[in-house]
């Protein structure tokens, strides 16, 4: 099947190609492109003369003139190769795209993949889920084993937070970071805390929110390089 599809997908990349070429008129040789002008010169002449623009003498010296170009015409290089050929390459390089398509894919790709359904990988999906919900209940019930002031305590809120907040969890992880900040203030995990409330919110700052904002860029260092974006969140706490 997978065959049939790449096939497909060549007809398609290179229907352009070929309606474009089959418009397409081949130019015509140096010789050939002034014998027409000249042709084209002489009728304009006649019909100068039908029409009165141009006296008989004058259309009689144009004439020669005009004779003595198609004369020398016969002087120009005329283009050797024919219709016929210049059709065979383009043909050749329109067949050989998909050809050389083809064989790179052969070289780099694996056509003998087997498909991979969808249901398979979702199952795969929830099962790693439900392993994350277990290691993160077994962070939750070792957090609660340690006593209060323990500085390992600040980390492990950490961590549960950074936890969270990869799954998208932002509420679960804004209650962690609070916890963390509980245990040993840190503007940098305050500011965390703040934006993943703002997310869990739908991007509604709320007034707690925003006063834990001004928490973290109060205590927030000069080179912090959140300062700008909590300064921004504030600000448009206020226009709220």
């Amino acid at each position: 099947m997978i065959w049939i599809g790449i096939c497909l997908l060549g007809v398609i990349a290179l229907l352009p190609a070929l309606i474009s070429f089959r418009r397409t008129t081949l130019l015509r040789d140096e010789r050939e492109t002034a014998l027409v002008l000249h042709q084209a010169q002489l009728a304009e002449l006649e019909r100068d003369l039908v029409e009165g623009m141009i006296a008989p003498s004058e259309h009689d010296s144009a004439r020669l003139e005009i004779q003595r170009r198609v004369l020398g015409t016969d002087m120009l290089p005329a283009f050797v190769a024919g219709k016929g050929s210049s059709t065979g390459v383009i043909t050749a390089a329109l067949v050989a795209l998909p050809v050389a398509a083809i064989g790179l894919y052969l070289t780099v790709g694996h056509p003998s993949l087997p498909a991979q359904p969808l249901a398979p990988r979702l199952v795969a999906l929830q099962h790693e889920e439900h392993r994350n919900d277990a290691i993160i209940d077994r962070l939750r019930d070792q957090l609660k084993q340690i006593p209060a002031g323990d500085p390992s305590l600040f980390q492990g809120y950490v961590l549960l937070g950074q936890a969270e907040a990869g799954r998208d969890h932002y509420a679960a992880a804004a209650q962690a970071w609070r916890s963390a900040i509980e245990q040993r203030f840190d503007p940098e995990v305050a500011a965390r805390a703040a934006e993943a409330q703002m997310m869990a919110d739908g991007g509604h700052i709320s007034p707690e929110t925003a006063d834990l904002y001004r928490r973290a860029l109060d205590a927030a260092p000069a080179n912090a390089p959140w300062r700008m974006t909590v300064q921004q969140r504030i600000a448009q706490s206020e226009h709220q």
